[in-house]
């Protein structure tokens, strides 16, 4: 699958519609969709292979494995951003995202522990995609800027990200099903928001939305798949 590569803007970030012209944000807007599927492909991938062989990431020492994950996660971001403008940013991503698999493997081996295990899956699938469906349908046709959610949506996962690294102590399942609601919100928030930010050509670079849309939807799907797990999942 190709994707057209886009040309560095001189407009500011955030800039409103109309500073870009429409065919370009358009374009940009269909190679962040292209581009978002097929990093289905290497996360899926990721997933399975951690699945079938095991995987398991520092799980003796949660806190280390959170540390360690962060270095590789930045490392990613890093070089993303360097070469978001040739195809080695492409190819980055894809692998960033296969890495996301990997580290999604240990709770997807886990639900499928149950005996309605995979349709708990497919659940979590189908309604990650049903939420991801109607945020860019407002995305798209909204006439209503919701760009401006944005800090707030930050502040909101900066509180549940604490809160989750203080649960690795804590170890509350209430706090547990806190986080994981909240986070189903905040991020199908951000899918809207930064989908926005491209239809308003305030994003102009498919890789960076990508990135930002992806890592939204892997975390809706992630903790959807949780409260599923908690509250649907059958051992018998």
């Amino acid at each position: 699958m190709a994707f057209e590569q886009n040309r560095l803007s001189t407009e500011p970030f955030g800039a409103p519609t109309g500073a870009l012209g429409a065919a370009q944000r358009n374009r940009v807007l269909r190679n962040t969709y292209a581009l978002l599927a097929l990093s289905m492909v290497p996360t899926v991938l990721g997933a399975w292979i951690g699945v079938t062989t095991g995987f398991s990431f520092f799980s003796g020492s949660p806190f280390i494995g959170l540390m360690v994950f962060m270095a590789v996660a930045f490392g990613f971001f890093f070089a993303i951003e360097k070469f978001k403008n040739s195809p080695i940013g492409v190819a980055l991503l894809l692998g960033f995202t296969f890495f996301m698999g990997l580290m999604l493997s240990r709770l997807v081996g886990h639900v499928l522990g149950f005996s309605n295990g995979a349709s708990l899956v497919m659940t979590a699938f189908g309604g990650t995609a049903g939420i991801f469906a109607v945020m860019a349908t407002i995305a798209t046709v909204s006439k209503r800027d919701f760009t401006g959610m944005g800090k707030w949506l930050f502040v909101g996962f900066l509180v549940i990200f604490v809160a989750a690294i203080a649960n690795i102590w804590l170890q509350m399942p209430a706090l547990t099903l806190t986080i994981s609601a909240l986070a189903v919100l905040i991020f199908s928030a951000f899918i809207l928001v930064d989908l926005q930010r491209v239809v308003n050509g305030g994003e102009t670079n498919y890789v960076t939305a990508t990135l930002s849309v992806y890592l939204s939807v892997y975390n809706v799907f992630s903790n959807l798949l949780a409260l599923l797990g908690i509250f649907g999942g059958d051992r018998d």
